[in-house]
């Protein structure tokens, strides 16, 4: 099993048990142990939506800070296109970018400007004959990881493309270089900006073989107050964004879809929705579709976590913002050429599928039976007393030996009486 770093964490200090964050987790890697929560590692995707529910603040992202870039001789922001609808009366991204720079960042590279050449690039990829649809973006980490482990099944739709922050990235540094051949590779630092903590574990861990060129990522709403005061409302603001309708529509649910140019698509957000659409491709419940676009966030990366803004009001600003702009602004000017070999990915990561409870089938099988005989002696009434999500999640860990059936304090109870 791959070794996994996580960027969401428990802080034991402030969690006192209640079972709220054991409810919202999609993947029921949370269980309660001994007064707190205990994040189960080979289940865990990162999504953040425990950090949402948690009413306690004991739920948090481990990202890094601006002061992390200061080993780096020359430094890159890259922004992620949710940014811009953190800003009230936005009317310019120059504005944002600009603020960057102000902030100490020599250069910045939008990932909107990435995310048209992959849109461009996508939309050479369906074409190709043999490429198993419908294609599923490969954009949020969170789905990728979570086919990984609920849908092993599907892992062969996963699209074989990068997603734009590593486009961004390469882009960057490639730029970097050229402008300043003096600088070594190891001087340049790359600074995403992130709307979510399931980026953070990207960059941490690469994708399979593939090793990321972000060297830090911080929160959005890390460096929101900072950025804000260092925009200035300056009518001489410098040009820099190279980015256009279809680059800030990404962060948006339904933005990278409608820039494929193909009606045959299909666009999900929250992890919820996003569960149940893949649960009706894996049982060819769902009609013939050439793209699926998969966010883990309501509303896209606008929702992420660790943004500042409510996502539909971020969503609207994004709507104005984008109205006067080009369609895109990141062309493939040769018809003919495919997708570069940087852009791809070979292998997709290889993890245990969370519904495999052995390595041997004949175990599995008899688990499977004992899992649902005591499944059918609890009181199903998913109470979440015993420190589990679900009566059929509680029987799981009885049977994994990781739990007592005397933690059920309703079984408990009946037998006492």
């Amino acid at each position: 099993m791959n070794n996994y770093e996580h960027s969401v964490y428990l802080d034991e200090q402030k969690c006192n048990g209640c079972t709220t964050c054991l409810k919202h987790c999609p993947t029921e890697a949370i269980r309660i142990r001994n007064g707190h929560a205990v994040i189960s590692q080979e289940r865990c995707i990162d999504c953040g939506e425990c950090i949402r529910a948690c009413t306690h603040n004991a739920k948090k992202a481990a990202c890094g800070n601006l002061g992390d870039m200061d080993k780096f001789k020359w430094k890159i922001a890259l922004p992620a296109p949710s940014l811009y609808g953190q800003f009230e009366n936005l009317d310019d991204v120059d504005y944002v970018l600009a603020g960057l720079k102000n902030l100490g960042f020599d250069d910045v590279f939008e990932v909107s400007a990435a995310a048209e050449i992959v849109s461009a690039y996508t939309r050479k990829y369906l074409k190709v004959e043999g490429v198993k649809k419908p294609a599923i973006s490969s954009a949020c980490p969170v789905i990728i990881r979570l086919i990984a482990l609920r849908f092993p099944s599907l892992t062969d739709n996963i699209i074989h493309m990068l997603p734009p922050i590593e486009v961004a990235a390469q882009a960057a540094r490639k730029k970097a270089q050229q402008e300043h051949p003096e600088l070594k590779p190891e001087e340049i630092g790359v600074c995403f900006i992130s709307p979510c903590p399931a980026k953070v574990s990207y960059v941490k861990n690469g994708f399979a073989e593939y090793k990321s060129q972000v060297d830090v990522v911080v929160s959005m709403s890390d460096i929101y107050f900072q950025l804000i005061a260092k925009m200035k409302p300056d009518d001489n603001v410098e040009s820099i964004s190279n980015s256009g309708m279809i680059g800030i529509g990404w962060a948006s649910s339904g933005g990278e879809a409608t820039a494929i140019f193909n009606e045959s698509y299909l666009a999900a957000d929250g992890i919820g929705n996003v569960i149940r659409v893949l649960d009706q491709i894996e049982n060819g419940n769902i009609p013939q579709l050439e793209f699926i676009e998969l966010n883990a966030c309501t509303g896209g990366c606008v929702g992420g976590v660790l943004t500042v803004q409510n996502p539909f009001i971020a969503k609207a600003r994004l709507q104005s913002l984008r109205r006067y702009l080009p369609v895109s602004r990141n062309f493939i000017t040769d018809e003919n050429e495919f997708i570069p070999e940087d852009y791809l990915f070979d292998e997709m990561p290889t993890y245990h599928p969370i519904s495999r409870l052995s390595d041997s089938m004949a175990e599995s099988m008899r688990m499977m039976a004992e899992i649902q005989n005591l499944k059918d002696s609890l009181p199903g009434i998913d109470c979440g007393s015993c420190g589990a999500p679900s009566c059929r999640a509680f029987a799981e860990d009885v049977i994994k030996g990781t739990a007592s059936i005397d933690k059920c304090l309703i079984r408990l109870k009946e037998k006492t009486e």
